[in-house]
């Protein structure tokens, strides 16, 4: 098949559904959402796999929230680098032992990603992406002054700390990435949306308290490296019109101007199915071949042509 391929992993191909956040069930998982990855390898896919990190990142926070009477915080950046890496290595290793199970010879490798974003973003300017847990006012109060964190109130749950989701414009470790996959390496990449930084006027690179939609990032990446083909795999077998209601209409083909019509219709909520519909018109628009959207286990179903809603350029 010989087509470059990003495939961005919804929370789902991570964490076990069930809740049990141990790392013998995030394993567990991990090995389980990718038996159809493996199959598209085997096909001649070349693939860079990206992935989120929501719950884990959440989990990083409240660890650093619950020692910082003996443990000095980490910034947002390295927590995201922290997962990044030890998820990396979950579907690094699952990957590995997967791939000589079928005797496929193919090595893989974990890249901690950076990704540039504008310093100036809105997003940035006025954050409102909530992460972590709820404080009462007295402790909001003590982690504005001792941390320098913004706290808003989150409605119904107490004050919470919130940053800013930035757009993403570049990869900075892309001809790393392109030079893999020319070497028929399967790279594991941008994970959790890759680590937001800026560029500085001198051309350093400085970090930003902030994370980025990892589907966003999906399709900055796969611009970069050249992608034919954006795979974003998620908890439902295809995009559908009236989601949840009695007149639900699930959709095999769009092209980007009928998803943009249904986006300014409302149909693609902003907290689920909008920003993969963002991502896949993006990633056309900048000269991408196909979008998929479907779930991680039917993945070669959707390759086939069986689910799976694919969109494509007017």
């Amino acid at each position: 098949m010989s087509r470059t391929a990003v495939v961005a992993l919804g929370g789902n191909a991570i964490s076990d559904p069930s809740g049990d956040t141990t790392i013998a069930h995030q394993f567990a998982q991990t090995r389980k959402s990718l038996v159809g990855i493996i199959e598209l390898i085997h096909k001649g896919y070349r693939l860079a796999i990206t992935h989120g990190n929501g719950p884990q990142v959440g989990e990083g926070m409240l660890r650093m929230e619950r020692a910082l009477d003996v443990c000095p915080p980490r910034p947002l950046g390295v927590l995201v680098a922290d997962t990044q890496g030890g998820i990396g290595y979950m579907i690094e290793q699952s990957l590995q032992n997967g791939l000589r199970w079928q005797g496929i010879d193919k090595p893989t490798v974990t890249i901690v990603t950076q990704v540039v974003v504008d310093e100036n973003d809105p997003e940035l300017l006025n954050p409102s992406k909530f992460i972590g847990k709820a404080y009462t006012t007295r402790e909001v109060e003590e982690l504005a002054r001792d941390h320098g964190w913004l706290m808003k109130e989150d409605k119904g749950r107490g004050f919470r700390r919130v940053v800013g989701s930035p757009k993403p414009l570049e990869i900075i470790n892309k001809q790393a990435i392109r030079s893999l996959l020319d070497q028929g390496y399967v790279v594991i990449c941008s994970g959790g949306g890759g680590i937001p930084v800026f560029i500085m006027t001198n051309g350093f690179y400085e970090g930003v308290d902030a994370v980025i939609d990892k589907d966003r990032a999906a399709a900055v990446l796969a611009r970069d490296i050249g992608a034919q083909d954006l795979l974003i795999l998620t908890a439902v077998d295809k995009v559908a019109l009236n989601f949840g209601k009695p007149n639900q209409q699930a959709l095999d083909r769009l092209t980007v101007s009928q998803a943009q019509q249904y986006m300014e219709e409302g149909q693609f909520p902003p907290g689920t199915m909008g920003p993969k519909i963002e991502a896949a018109i993006q990633f056309l628009e900048s000269g991408g071949e196909r979008t998929l959207i479907s779930s991680v286990e039917r993945v070669i179903d959707a390759v086939h042509g069986e689910t799976g809603t694919w969109i494509y350029s007017d």
